[in-house]
C-alpha cells in the first residue's frame, strides 16, 4: 500500500479527529475548573483542523 498525498491527509484527519475528541471529552469529564475549558478549546481546534485537511483532500 503506498502512501500517496491524499491516503496521507485522510489518516492525519483521522489522527486529528481522535485526539480532539479525546481532549474534549477530557475537559468534559475529568477537568471541572478552568483547566477543563482550555482542554475543550483545544480539542475545538484539532477539530477545526481536521476539517481543513478533509477539505484539503484532492486540491493538493
Amino acid at each position: 500500500m503506498s502512501l500517496n498525498k491524499n491516503s496521507v491527509l485522510g489518516y492525519a484527519t483521522l489522527i486529528m479527529i481522535l485526539f480532539g475528541l479525546i481532549l474534549i471529552g477530557l475537559g468534559i469529564f475529568r477537568y471541572e475548573e478552568v483547566a477543563g475549558w482550555g482542554f475543550a478549546t483545544t480539542g475545538a481546534g484539532f477539530l477545526a483542523i481536521a476539517w481543513v485537511f478533509d477539505s484539503l483532500k484532492g486540491r493538493v
